[in-house]
Order: C-alpha cells, then structure tokens, then sequence
C-alpha cells in the first residue's frame, strides 16, 4: 500500500507542529506497531517487547517536539533536536518512526536484520543510515554520548535540546551512573532523558534481576530533575515532555521516568519479559494486527 503523506516528513526542517493533535499521534503509533510486528516476524528475529511499549514516545518526539531535519541529513544536528537511542535493541519502533517522519523508505523497512541491509539488529553508524547518529548495541553508553552531544551544542552556542532513551534494565550499567553523576556537576541542562520503566528485562523483572529501587530519589540525589509520566498515555505523556522542555535550561538535566508496559497494544503480549526478544508466529501475527487498527497510511 502506498504511503499517507500525513506520514512522511517533507525535506524541510521540521519545527515543532502543536496543531498535530493527539489522534493524529495515536494514528501514527498504531502504523509504527504495525511496522515492529511486521518487521520482526518476517525474519523471526529482534526484540517487539520494548518497541511497541516506546512507541508513543518517539512518536510524539519525531512527530510533535523536535525540530529535526530529513533531508538532508547531517550528522552535527547544529540547529536540530537531537535524539540518541541508548536501548539500541529496541531497533524496530526506531527504524519505523525514522521511516516514517521522511529519513529513508518506508519500504526499506522490509530489509530488517537482513544481509546487507542497512537496518541491522541495533543501530550502527557503519551503514549511514539517515537518523542515526551513533551506534547502540551494548548498553549503558547512550546517556554519555547524549551528554556529549548537548555540551558540543553548548559549546557552538546552539539552544536545541538533546533527548536521550534508555531501558530501566540497563541502569543496571555502571557507566549510567558514572554519566548521572557528571551531567549535573557540568549543568547540562539542555539535556532531556527518558528511563522505560517497563519493569522487565530479557530475564525477567527489573526487581529480581537486579533491583533499581526508588529511581525517582536516586536521580534527585544526583540533582537531577526528575519528572514521572504514563509513557503510553499520549495525553499524560505529552504535558509531561513539554514541561520538561520547558525546564531545561534551568542549570539541571531533565529526567523523566516514563511508566511503560512491555508489548503495549498488542494483548497477549503486554507486561511479560516473554516478549523481549521474541517474534510472533503467523497466527500472532495476525492477531496483533487485528488489535492494531489504522485508518490513514499504509503497511510497507
């Protein structure tokens, strides 16, 4: 089917559009599930879990609040929002959204995890892929990277902000830590994270596996400014990122804890770690499509 230019990014820079209302949004996402169930069950590979549960997010990021360019792409971003994916594994929601806001073809989504394409498991810059800007296979690296890049723009006096996603799983990482405690001595505070506190990981819940207690307080501990949102709830999502946008500046980084589910709109997926790295099956597949209804666009 062909693609709904409602769906696609035009070669202009892309500045932040409040009249897309959340329908619009929840349309948008309802495709890019579309697109993760399609894409891992075609080569019964990758991880559907995580990437239907952050759809609304890079949905309402690439779609409503970042200025971003398509085309050309440049990696600098001077004069764009910037967003890195540290959770590299959650490739499919990423490679959707990137396609569908105009980065690359929508119909190059059908080469995922395939030989030669450009649409690898996780993210690699190696393959010059439009919208990516730094490779995010192992975790724990995204945070620094994303902190880099806002001190760059400080540095070249760009006012953009830089928005970064990690996976509650992988705080579990040192290097987050070592990352949490820098960015507020240095106040970066144009930056804007985002933890996917789904509770689950590739072993089960985050409690058992490693136990992340009270995230909220650690992060304010390291004086972070902390937010908490319904990250699948676009009207509770929404206010919540544009608070954080506003905030910034302000001489803290921005942390928002965005309560998720795994497996989000597709039922017999939801809130089990089962489906962190797992494809459906034929008969899956056409239930959660099913449950996944669009009345715009298009499948690729």
């Amino acid at each position: 089917m062909a693609q709904d230019s409602s769906f696609a990014a035009s070669a202009e820079t892309h500045a932040p559009t409040p009249t897309r209302s959340v329908d619009d949004l929840k349309q948008i996402a309802a495709q890019v599930r579309r697109d993760i169930v399609r894409m891992v069950h075609a080569v019964n590979s990758g991880h559907p879990g995580g990437s239907l549960g952050c759809t609304d997010l890079l949905v309402a990021l690439y779609f409503k609040v970042m200025k971003h360019t398509p085309e050309p792409f440049d990696m600098n971003g001077i004069g764009q929002d910037l967003f890195f994916l540290s959770n590299g594994h959650i490739s499919p929601v990423f490679y959707s959204v990137l396609a569908r806001s105009g980065y690359f073809p929508v119909g190059e989504l059908a080469t995922f995890r395939k030989l030669n394409s450009r649409l690898q498991g996780h993210p690699a810059t190696h393959e010059h892929l439009p919208g990516v800007r730094v490779a995010s296979g192992s975790l724990g690296q995204g945070l620094s990277v994303a902190i880099g890049a806002a001190q760059a723009k400080k540095l070249n006096n760009d006012d953009r902000k830089v928005f970064v996603l990690m996976g509650d799983g992988e705080l579990e990482e040192g290097q987050i830590w070592e990352a949490a405690m820098y960015a507020p001595h240095h106040k970066v505070d144009n930056l804007i994270a985002f933890v996917d506190r789904n509770g689950q990981q590739i072993d089960g819940p985050t409690e058992k596996i490693g136990g992340l207690g009270d995230l909220r307080a650690k992060f304010e501990a390291f004086n972070w400014r902390v937010l908490e949102t319904d990250g699948n709830d676009l009207e509770k999502l929404l206010p919540t990122i544009e608070e954080a946008v506003q905030l910034s500046g302000q001489g803290q980084p921005i942390m928002v804890l965005m309560d998720t589910q795994m497996g989000y709109g597709v039922d017999f997926m939801m809130g089990s770690h089962k489906w962190h790295g797992v494809a459906p099956n034929d008969e899956q597949l056409e239930k959660a499509l099913q449950q996944l209804v669009v009345e715009k666009a298009g499948d690729y």
